[in-house]
């Protein structure tokens, strides 16, 4: 075993677990509906990977080999602990998929089913989006938490409730029928909406449980889009995307540092991406039903426009957060709310709009609502206030580039 194989390994490894975990578990659990097995064989079939690359060699198809070794521990798991019948349903479940000679086959893409498995009525409404996050995604109950503002310890153990249920209740892995869609897609785009903005926290990629993140969610974005094409909240939510990575280039200078919107080089943007999203919102509308994502990406289309010309409508902005507030009833919505009342009425009424954290004590752990608080106690003259809030922010702050911005805010008070 040389250096070289054991970094090609490890390399090779970490590519197929960002672009292929999802799914991998989806095709395993779809199967068996075990959705802890699946990971568990597959965690174990990644760790035998390393050893095995290292020595031989990485494979041509290294999913399909990752398949079969995980295949192949899910069965000897099944063999100690199910007898008699249930075991040989589960063996027959794993035993007539991807035999060794069968290595170079394509693996179908279940990760859809598997979201839509996630929203089995027998699974609780308030796990379904987290669930899939840590199963198509591969996300840790930690990172989960943080998206949902919870709590990771509490996180972790509905995620682990959850995929009980979906063994136990045998919940089958399939896209809905259309007329339990309406029901169900909510879930679905929550999921891809919370990874995609988790993505977005790591624009320079150095995360590497972030990494391809944004790409990841923009896929499973379109996918949904082309199996709905009338339902305006999937083009909503992939408009609000595109015109999120649109701005990608633009929010870290030359050097590294982060950039604010208002201040970002608009040259930068792909104006490919913003024409695709305007034409995307122009379709949803046309479909007559408003929802969350479609606002979303309205708010984005009018930050661009305000950036593009100059000129801000921020009473039509305000409008646009209220009815999203209404909806959705998150208070990272009432802190955008209350920056834009900021800019309509002044500092002080943003200050009076700004939800508190002794009223919503997720706020607590939320930097965004630190840097706001302090931006606009600044705004008002109360610097040691600003310099405190500020304080919060730095400390909560994982980006090294937002934490030097928010250093230099806090520098720059007066006194």
């Amino acid at each position: 075993m040389s250096l070289s194989g054991d970094k090609d390994a490890r390399d090779t490894a970490d590519a197929v677990a960002r672009r292929s975990r999802g799914k991998l578990v989806a095709f395993l659990a779809a199967r068996t509906r075990d959705v802890a097995a699946a990971e568990d064989a597959l965690s174990e079939a990644f760790a035998s990977a390393l050893v095995n690359w290292a020595h031989d060699g990485c494979p041509s198809n290294p999913e399909a080999w990752l398949l079969t070794v995980a295949r192949r521990k899910m069965i000897d798991a099944a063999r100690r602990r199910l007898s008699g019948e249930a075991a040989a349903v589960q063996l027959l479940l794993l035993g007539d998929e991807f035999d060794d000679g069968n290595a170079d086959a394509d693996i179908p893409d279940d990760r859809l089913a598997l979201m839509f498995a996630c929203t089995h009525p027998a699974i609780e409404a308030g796990i379904r989006a987290p669930l899939m996050l840590q199963v198509v995604l591969g996300l840790d109950a930690k990172m989960i938490a943080s998206a949902f503002l919870m709590s990771p310890a509490a996180m972790g153990k509905r995620l682990v409730r959850a995929k009980s249920k979906i063994r136990e209740a045998g919940i089958p892995f399939s896209i809905p029928e259309r007329e339990e869609l309406a029901g169900r897609l909510d879930a679905v785009l929550d999921a891809i909406y919370a990874a995609f903005t988790e993505g977005w926290t790591d624009p320079g990629g150095t995360d590497v449980a972030r990494r391809d993140l944004t790409d990841e969610a923009m896929f499973l974005a379109r996918l949904a889009a082309g199996l709905l094409p009338q339902e305006p909240e999937t083009l909503g939510l992939v408009a609000f995307m595109l015109h999120a990575q649109a701005r990608r280039r633009a929010r870290r200078s030359d050097e590294g540092e982060y950039v604010p919107l208002a201040e970002q080089d608009s040259a930068l943007w792909d104006w490919q991406m913003i024409d695709e999203a305007e034409a995307l919102l122009r379709r949803a509308s046309a479909l007559g039903s408003i929802g969350r994502y479609q606002l979303e990406g309205a708010l984005q289309s009018a930050h661009v426009h305000r950036c593009r010309t100059g000129h801000a409508d921020w009473a039509a902005m305000v409008q646009l957060y209220e009815a999203l507030a209404v909806l959705t009833g998150s208070p990272v919505v009432a802190v955008n709310r209350a920056l834009a009342v900021a800019e309509l009425h002044g500092a002080n009424a943003g200050l009076d709009a700004m939800p508190q954290v002794a009223a919503d004590a997720r706020l607590a752990e939320y930097q965004p609502y630190w840097a706001a608080l302090a931006e606009l106690l600044a705004r008002t003259g109360a610097h040691r206030d600003a310099r405190n809030a500020y304080e919060m922010a730095i400390g909560l702050e994982r980006d090294p580039a937002v934490r030097r911005f928010l250093q230099r805010r806090q520098a720059g008070l007066p006194g």
